[in-house]
């Protein structure tokens, strides 16, 4: 099935209970750009080789890019998402947890921007939507066990991987570079790293444009009376809606963020500022390309602490790692929680 755009609009404007959902939904997708899409030029501020501005701006642009393209090439990332939870029976109960958990999401990710800690809004997203099914089922049988899989080997890949190529990746440019006048290669480090920051807010709307797609189409079909999705067809029109409103959540700033990963957690040099977007950037690009929705912020934080080990690991600040690490931790637990409790509420108001 196909949505197309004029019957989306009057059914928005026709359904209050829908144009709720849409609402919240895009205001997930806003808070989504402003507080996590900062990740993606944290580096490029930190070795001032771009103004904050200027970072801000071509990270709005490229977020916009990002869902644009992949979701066209390749979408299995907001089918997983989608898949993972389980909605069925009563559609009236269903939207409502569905509103509960983005309001979840919403609380907890301002929270986490409040106190400057990168919180992982695919991981809130996971959570909160997850508590809000079991919240419905009054069980388990509110997880779809096989795509959870699917998703907890994103983890273990976001921050594996992320660590891994961060450190690899800073020891091949050291041995390039090896017996070349450091001074000489400032202008074409600053260069690479626009290049690695630019690819970073790509490969960030790549992966979580289409997390958030995902839920608005689960929304749509719930508001009609129809607890599966089936084989929906994502239009153009919502992949570019999505992005339009990820670009500008990502133009508000994030700036707390973007000093916790960039300048307090390791401080890096241009060319290891580059191998870091670089690392997170071919990472994300591997995940998309395979359909395994994962962690941008942990993939960025990871390869930011793995060039910081290629000097030593004392170079990297563990008092904000073990910040970051709690905050990863607590999302599933604690944003879940939230999502189950709001559900709780909801279906008892409404």
């Amino acid at each position: 099935m196909e949505i197309e755009f004029s019957w989306f609009i009057n059914q928005v404007f026709s359904n209050p209970i829908l144009f709720v959902t849409v609402l919240l939904t895009i205001g997930v997708i806003f808070v989504n750009g402003w507080t996590d899409a900062p990740n993606a030029i944290a580096t490029c501020i930190a070795t001032r080789a771009m103004s904050p501005r200027a970072a801000v701006m071509m990270a709005a642009v490229f977020n916009f890019l990002g869902v644009l393209v992949m979701t066209l090439i390749n979408a299995t990332v907001a089918m997983t998402i989608k898949n993972m939870v389980n909605f069925s029976g009563n559609t009236d109960e269903a939207i409502i947890a569905l509103c509960a958990a983005l309001v979840a999401i919403i609380i907890w990710a301002t929270a986490a921007w409040y106190f400057g800690i990168p919180t992982s809004e695919s991981h809130a997203l996971i959570a909160g939507l997850s508590g809000s099914a079991i919240a419905l089922h009054n069980g388990m049988s509110g997880i779809n066990g096989g795509e959870w899989v699917t998703v907890l080997y994103g983890l273990v890949l976001s921050t594996l991987l992320g660590f891994g190529s961060g450190y690899l990746f800073t020891k091949i440019t050291m041995f390039l570079f090896r017996n070349t006048d450091r001074r000489k290669t400032t202008g074409f480090f600053k260069n690479a790293q626009i290049f690695g920051g630019a690819s970073m807010a790509f490969m960030h709307g790549a992966q979580d444009g289409q997390k958030f797609i995902g839920v608005l189409i689960l929304g749509v079909y719930l508001v009609n009376g129809s607890d599966t999705t089936g084989n929906a067809i994502i239009p153009l029109w919502m992949m570019i809606l999505c992005s339009v409103v990820m670009a500008v959540g990502t133009s508000v700033g994030g700036y707390k963020i973007i000093k916790a990963v960039g300048m307090d957690m390791v401080k890096l040099e241009k060319y290891q500022g580059f191998t870091a977007d670089l690392a997170a950037a071919s990472c994300l690009l591997l995940s998309s390309v395979l359909g395994i929705p994962v962690s941008t912020t942990h993939t960025k934080t990871t390869a930011v602490m793995g060039v910081g080990a290629t000097k030593r690991m004392s170079a990297v600040n563990l008092a904000v790692v073990k910040d970051m690490v709690l905050t990863w931790i607590l999302t599933f637990p604690g944003c879940g929680l939230i999502g189950y409790l709001m559900t709780k509420l909801f279906l008892l108001i409404f």
